[in-house]
């Protein structure tokens, strides 16, 4: 029997997606030869942390299911944890390490980052990662759960996977390659919260999204991609199951509905803190060095906080927002430069480089930043366009841009530094037990 990790980072209060993952979770070990690891990171505040305590032993106590094991880590557990690895690998700078991989800051990398670190530590196979702000969707009165396709496909050599999906359009020069990833996308609200940007001014909502875009690509092709962005699979219900074995599109899914066999154990995901995104390096990883996928339908259901609502939140979801588009002058490099290296990017045994990745995440870092110039200056001019709070938000934009764009390099240079010791801190993690300390 393999072990596989249903992994739920949050920082909010989601006792409701707590309780429906457990039933994902029973649902994998009923149907699947697996033993499934429950792990919920969590970083929220006393009163949520209790009440996602409570409903994962409601969820134990009420609806048992055999081959189902919790961990309800939060940071001071995390932390314990991380400290051990990092001194079992021998790295350099360990407390810098320490906070690449639990900061201060928000960050969306870091968090899958130790869940692939806890993964390993667990002896799982497979990461399956969820998000605190969805829920699954319905169909029949069962809910529909993405571990379906991704247990019936991943870590599987093309000829093996074929029984699972409903089509295959993969090419016979990846045949001895393993299945590294199995996704689907969502459906309701936009991945990104920029609604209120289209229906206030749709010309100066696509000056903003098109700012993701390299700066150089014409006006035809930014509108093509603001007209697709952050959609997901729009408001399609699920009726029936629909998947195809291919080298899988990053803008086809999305990091809410994942799972992952192999590849997050070579190379991690960006820690760049305050930066929406940047938990997506790996799917487009995954694409260019030519490793199989599955893409499916069973997508799960995408809504907002209200906390987003507030001014605090506003605003720290606009700074946000803007270092994601400060990342892409050198995301946009990155995912060119795979491209270009393609199938290279893999050693014999069709695992990935981390060392050829890490040179291209540091080969980034020398660009010059004149394009990000030119977005913070587009961003800010749109943004007094829209008045209210979204011109406060550009007013103080002006004092904060030298200091975002710095942190945006320095973010890749985090990057490159993780990449080279993270095979490291991988084959620490295998020796290092993962447990609850007292509270």
């Amino acid at each position: 029997m393999r072990s596989i990790c249903l992994t739920l980072p949050t920082n909010r209060a989601c006792a409701p997606m707590v309780t429906a993952l457990m039933r994902e979770a029973a649902y994998a070990a009923r149907n699947f030869d697996v033993e499934v690891h429950v792990l919920v990171l969590d970083s929220s505040g006393p009163a949520s942390f209790a009440e996602h305590a409570s409903a994962l032993r409601y969820a134990r106590e009420a609806h048992p299911a055999p081959h189902v094991v919790t961990h309800h880590l939060g940071e001071e557990e995390q932390r314990d944890f991380l400290r051990r690895v990092i001194h079992g690998a021998g790295v350099a700078k360990p407390e810098l390490m320490l906070d690449l991989m639990l900061p201060e800051s928000v960050s969306y990398g870091a968090c899958t980052n130790r869940a692939f670190l806890l993964a390993k530590a667990l002896g799982c196979e497979s990461v399956h990662r969820r998000d605190s702000d969805s829920s699954y969707q319905v169909f029949d009165g069962e809910l529909v759960f993405p571990v379906h396709h991704e247990l019936l496909s991943l870590g599987k050599l093309p000829h093996e996977a074929t029984d699972g999906v409903t089509e295959s359009a993969l090419g016979p020069e990846h045949a001895g390659k393993p299945v590294a990833l199995v996704a689907g996308s969502f459906v309701g609200e936009l991945s990104v919260d920029i609604g209120e940007i289209q229906r206030l001014d749709p010309e100066v909502y696509y000056d903003v999204v098109s700012l993701w875009a390299p700066v150089g690509w014409p006006r035809e092709r930014k509108r093509e991609l603001v007209d697709e962005s952050f959609r997901g699979a729009g408001n399609e219900p699920f009726t029936g199951d629909r998947s195809v074995l291919t080298l899988v599109d990053p803008m086809r899914i999305d990091m809410c509905n994942i799972g992952f066999h192999g590849v997050h154990e070579c190379v991690p995901l960006p820690p760049a803190t305050e930066t929406i995104g940047s938990d997506y390096f790996l799917m487009h990883l995954v694409r260019n060095a030519g490793l199989p996928g599955v893409l499916h339908n069973r997508n799960i259901v995408n809504f907002y906080t209200g906390e987003r609502r507030t001014d605090p939140g506003f605003l720290a979801y606009q700074t946000r927002f803007t270092k994601f588009f400060f990342s892409m002058l050198y995301l946009n490099f990155l995912y060119d430069r795979l491209a270009e290296t393609g199938t290279s990017l893999l050693d014999d045994a069709h695992l990935v480089r981390a060392d050829r990745v890490a040179e291209l995440v540091r080969e980034s870092t020398l660009l010059d930043t004149a394009e990000n110039v030119e977005r913070l200056d587009i961003l800010a001019r749109s943004y007094r366009k829209l008045g209210g709070r979204y011109a406060e938000f550009a007013a103080s934009l002006e004092p904060r841009g030298p200091r975002l764009l710095a942190e945006a390099r320095h973010d890749m240079e985090d990057f490159a530094l993780l990449t080279e010791v993270w095979g490291a801190l991988m084959q620490a993690s295998t020796s290092t037990t993962v447990h609850r300390l007292p509270r």
